[in-house]
């Protein structure tokens, strides 16, 4: 039995996607720093700590893999989406706390965001790879 094609969408369908998806995860990604950076420093009871310290530990992840982001890498924005759960499951821990409510509701929306925009981003930069290297054209059988 034959196997069916995959049918790609065209080129000018998926070309404004790509950038949108990858506007929008940068978007993200820089929002979900910036909700970090501006709870640790300006907000967070931290008992004495020094919130720089606590920063920099809650940044390394991001940190490690924001070249992959600023440079448009499909791998990583899909290691992006690996990384992000984790942040997910942060903020859902601290909903629970009535004092880190809208912190944790906040960090949960920039993570799920962040990990459906750099999805979308992946799927669609493949599709569109795949397009460009000639895949996807319909044959003259």
């Amino acid at each position: 039995m034959a196997k069916k094609p995959k049918i790609l969408p065209p080129t000018r369908w998926l070309e404004p996607r790509v950038r949108i998806a990858r506007n929008m995860s940068l978007l993200c990604f820089f929002g979900l720093v910036g909700l970090l950076s501006a709870y640790y420093l300006l907000i967070a009871d931290l008992h004495g700590a020094r919130p720089w310290v606590i920063l920099s530990i809650e940044l390394v992840p991001l940190l490690i893999l924001a070249p992959g982001m600023l440079s448009g890498s499909a791998r990583g924005h899909s290691w992006m989406c690996f990384v992000v759960n984790l942040y997910f499951i942060k903020g859902a821990l601290a909903a629970y706390d009535p004092n880190r409510q809208l912190f944790g509701m906040l960090e949960m929306a920039a993570s799920v965001a962040l990990f459906c925009s750099a999805l979308l981003y992946v799927r669609w930069r493949f599709q569109l790879n795949r397009r460009l290297a000639g895949e996807g054209e319909p044959s003259a059988a």
